[in-house]
């Protein structure tokens, strides 16, 4: 019986996002997370190995081969090892090993998306420099359909800077297109890289399969080249750094935990992250398989914070309160048909937004409410301790509008995935055959316009810690109040959360609330921060 409700949720999300089913997680910005599976005799996998004293020891290949592994990769920075094993023994016996704090296989902790890959050709990119800002036009073919830009503020902000090529984005997601003409000019290949199987593997292995990741490299750096779109910071350099897997399509916690590594050692800027990490939707402290993947993705996460990066992050489409977790109906959903109602509490996090210093994003569409600004997207999830700001994510339901003429944000993505962009979500230059454009909703469309708005800060007032450019894109946003009792009653009636069945309620004031935190970010304001 429950595992028939989870599934009759999974179709409404699916049809209420406009989505196929089997791209729920990734291209709506949902990231559902799987469960423990126990490991089958003879059976390779990795294994995230986390050693107390935040150091990998110096002989830690010699002490995994003796427990029956062999190490992959290791981040002695923040004392995290990948290893392979066929073992049924093997975390047991490297329990016995005063010196590791945790160890868990992965083979079970993933989100699942479908992918299909194209081939790769050499792109280029300009070479890093002093800051440069020079001012961005908004006049691409597709311009006018770009309602997000719009609405907070992009154009005039370009007016000011574009963005500078100084300043480098990492985007942490299924890879990016390097062959689309509207990313090509701001692809970093060398600053790019593949994570999937732990251990980074730099440049053209990178490449997008299932276009979720171009979509939002879209959002963040489309260049102003007259073709397209543009996007919010369109002269800054972006890499893509693939932590979701082509075939199969899965994001496991070795890839998330390498691509916060490879950002924060290559001293990007910022990251963009349209995800959920593993191993569970909710992740909760007092569990020993999930306390070992959590707190290794906790480290890599503060570690590229710690080396400046600026780290965005989606609030997921659960239209969940987070900061008042009560039951998660989500987690496992792999193997199909396993997920368990849980009940759990603020121990329980979700990863990565609920990482102190982690911008939180919300979704709106372009639905104006009656006490100002925006309503919330049906889909979004929110909490009055995790959100930071808003940013427009498509709204299907209640923001089609002259503007938004089907509610979604339109975006870059790889002819090669085509099939994964519904036939009527599909856009086309007559004049540049084989390039084609997507329609797209979720918290996965928002983080991205935030994450482009921090680059702007950077680009515009130079480096900057990744709290003070947090603290300028909230002190910039514009205050939104929480909607009306009718408004907020009418998408709880059309969309309750998925996990509690409950209806949604928008806790604070003006100043900051759980649905829109200090209001909807603008990059004018920001740009022009005193």
């Amino acid at each position: 019986m429950l595992g028939k409700s989870i599934g009759s949720w999974r179709t409404r999300i699916a049809s209420r996002l406009g989505v196929p089913l089997a791209l729920v997680a990734l291209v709506t910005g949902f990231s559902p997370l799987t469960a423990t599976v126990a490991a089958r005799a003879g059976t390779m996998q990795n294994y995230i190995v986390l050693y107390s004293a935040s150091a990998v020891p110096a002989d830690a290949a010699a002490s995994l081969a003796k427990a029956g592994g062999t190490l992959v990769y290791k981040y002695p920075q923040i004392g995290v090892a990948i290893v392979r094993s066929d073992s049924t023994a093997f975390r047991a016996n490297l329990l016995k090993d005063t010196r590791v704090d945790g160890a868990s296989a992965t083979a079970a902790f993933a989100t699942r998306i479908q992918n299909d890959i194209g081939s790769a050709s050499d792109a280029s990119a300009p070479a890093a420099g002093p800051v440069r800002n020079a001012p961005a036009t908004d006049a691409d073919t597709f311009s006018a359909l770009q309602w997000d830009m719009r609405q907070i503020h992009t154009p005039e902000a370009h007016a000011i800077t574009g963005g500078s090529p100084s300043v480098l984005v990492g985007d942490i997601d299924t890879g990016i297109d390097f062959t689309h003409p509207d990313l090509q000019p701001n692809i970093d290949i060398a600053d790019s890289a593949n994570c999937l199987s732990g251990a980074p593997v730099p440049g053209l292995a990178a490449q997008d399969g299932n276009g979720h990741g171009t979509h939002t490299a879209g959002t963040i750096a489309a260049a102003a080249n007259g073709l397209g779109i543009v996007g919010v910071a369109p002269n800054v350099r972006i890499a893509g750094i693939k932590a979701g897997t082509d075939v199969g399509g899965f994001f496991f916690p070795e890839a998330v935990i390498c691509a916060f590594m490879w950002a924060g050692t290559h001293h990007m800027n910022v990251t963009n992250n349209s995800y959920f990490a593993d191993p569970f939707l909710f992740n909760c402290k007092n569990d020993p398989i999930q306390r070992a993947i959590w707190k290794a993705e906790q480290r890599a996460i503060r570690f590229a914070m710690q080396q400046g990066t600026v780290v965005v992050a989606a609030e997921g489409n659960q239209a969940d309160d987070l900061s008042h977790p009560m039951l998660d109906a989500t987690s496992p959903d792999f193997p199909p048909g396993t997920a368990q109602l849980r009940t759990i509490h603020n121990d329980c996090v979700v990863i990565p937004v609920e990482i102190s210093g982690v911008i939180g994003v919300t979704a709106d569409g372009n639905d104006p409410q009656t006490t100002g600004g925006y309503l919330k997207s049906f889909y979004s999830s929110f909490g009055v301790s995790t959100t930071d700001v808003v940013a427009p994510g498509g709204d299907s339901r209640f923001g089609i509008t002259p503007q938004a003429l089907n509610g979604r944000v339109l975006s870059t993505w790889p002819i090669a995935a085509i099939e994964n962009c519904l036939e009527s979500r599909r856009v086309f230059d007559p004049g540049h055959p084989g390039v084609m454009w997507c329609y797209q909703q979720g918290t996965s469309m928002a983080s991205p316009h935030v994450t482009g708005v921090a680059a702007l800060i950077i680009s515009q007032f130079g480096p900057l810690s990744p709290g003070t450019v947090a603290a300028y894109i909230k002190q910039t946003a514009d205050p939104q109040p929480c909607p009306s009792a009718a408004e907020q009653a009418a998408l709880s009636a059309s969309f309750p959360s998925l996990d509690t069945g409950g209806p949604q309620v928008c806790q604070g004031g003006t100043g900051h609330n759980s649905w829109y935190g200090d209001g909807q970010v603008n990059a004018l304001s920001a740009v022009t921060h005193h």
